[in-house]
């Protein structure tokens, strides 16, 4: 069986094949679900490594890996999707068709397809099956639910005893590897509320029933609630990303009605429960107590990301085999960003990886961070992070 030190050595070989890969990948990012130029481009490139079986409803990816002995099957994941922003970074391999590979989701096909060829490579020496999953629709679309629904946890014919998926930051420095065991992301949702009054002249307001008052009472009165209702040890994050009431031309009409939109990040079931149950109450009263009624609907949120304890063992052997000991970082504390990886682990113990990709002449510190149109993300981590995750393969299938 290779060690992983053997497996980085080999796929350092592929460095300039992956790097093709992912600008050939950066250079047609597509949105959602749809993704047909990019699962056309990884098809072409694990051609001939394994069973192939596409989505129905999505253009999912899944690649069957058999080993030459028996054994179990381990999953591995890479998120194909881009974000609607708009490339400033200036690179000759930019996005010109609106959207951008702004989180780095080029450099998880590429590194993916590079820890299939390691895989093939030496199939003969895995005891069971390596699965291995090219994922729609991983920001905000839940991509992994449908493929979870499509069957593609079977694809081997069993389930999967362990899952595995990393991500790269630019705020992280290149090869750096951080993981930490427990709530590593966190829910995350939309909060959407409207309060329903009557319009009528800004100079008679009792003779209207306001929607703006008790909408700005309501979005101080929910963080007291954060404050005050939930473990500050257990923490939600409710932040207001918009407002929208009446009209800016004028100042001297009362507007029908007044809404707001939050994202709600949670880091534990109860919380997130404890949310739903307490919010709509707490803006129910307000509009209440005002004359007027409101409606309040949460979106469809991510779950929590809960990292298996085991698995997160073997990613700081593999990684500290890797990157030596200084360069594995014990996270003490998780992300407020949510990741649908967690329907994954919610299904099969499991754990997702973090790995720096800042180019060495940027300062990670203040380099622009993942999403931003800035972003820049180093193709030399390639190897890296597909001998990170071939070798978590191994390391149970040696």
């Amino acid at each position: 069986m290779p060690s992983p030190v053997e497996l980085l050595h080999e796929a350092a070989t592929y460095a300039e094949t992956l790097t093709q890969i992912r600008r050939d990948l950066h250079q047609i990012p597509e949105f959602g679900l749809d993704l047909p130029k990019t699962q056309a481009r990884i098809l072409e490139s694990i051609h001939g490594l394994g069973e192939i079986h596409l989505g129905k409803d999505l253009n999912s990816i899944g690649l069957v890996i058999r080993g030459g002995k028996p054994g179990p099957t381990i999953l591995l994941r890479a998120d194909m999707d881009a974000l609607s922003v708009k490339e400033e970074t200036g690179l000759d391999f930019a996005s010109t068709n609106g959207f951008m590979h702004a989180c780095g989701h080029d450099l998880h096909m590429a590194a993916a397809v590079g820890a299939a060829h390691l895989l093939a490579t030496h199939k003969a020496e895995l005891s069971g099956t390596v699965v291995i999953w090219f994922q729609p629709g991983e920001e905000g679309h839940h991509g992994a639910d449908v493929m979870i629904e499509e069957g593609f946890l079977e694809l081997s014919g069993e389930r999967p005893i362990a899952a595995y998926g990393l991500h790269v930051f630019t705020a992280m420095p290149i090869g750096a590897i951080a993981c930490k065991p427990g709530p590593l992301m966190a829910s995350a949702g939309d909060l959407h509320v409207t309060f329903h009054g009557s319009g009528g002249h800004g100079s008679m307001p009792w003779l209207s029933k306001d929607p703006v008052t008790p909408m700005i009472e309501a979005i101080s009165a929910l963080q007291n609630m954060l404050n005050k209702r939930f473990d500050q040890f257990d923490p939600v994050i409710l932040n207001v990303g918009w407002i929208r009431a009446g009209d800016d031309a004028t100042t001297n009409v009362i507007a029908d009605s007044a809404s707001f939109g939050a994202t709600v990040r949670t880091f534990s079931e109860k919380s997130t429960a404890l949310l739903h149950e307490l919010a709509p109450k707490l803006i129910h009263s307000i509009a209440e107590g005002f004359g007027l009624t409101a409606t309040v609907e949460f979106g469809r949120a991510t779950k929590v990301l809960m990292n298996d304890a085991a698995a997160v063992a073997r990613v700081e052997k593999v990684s500290k085999a890797l990157v030596g000991e200084h360069g594995y970082i014990p996270l003490q504390v998780p992300m407020a960003g949510g990741e649908d990886f967690a329907s994954i682990v919610h299904e099969v113990p499991g754990a997702f990886v973090f790995v720096g990709a800042c180019p060495p002449a940027i300062n990670h510190e203040t380099a622009p961070t993942n999403h931003s149109a800035k972003a820049m993300f180093d193709d030399a981590v390639l190897p890296l992070c597909a001998s990170i995750l071939a070798g978590l393969a191994f390391d149970h299938l040696g």
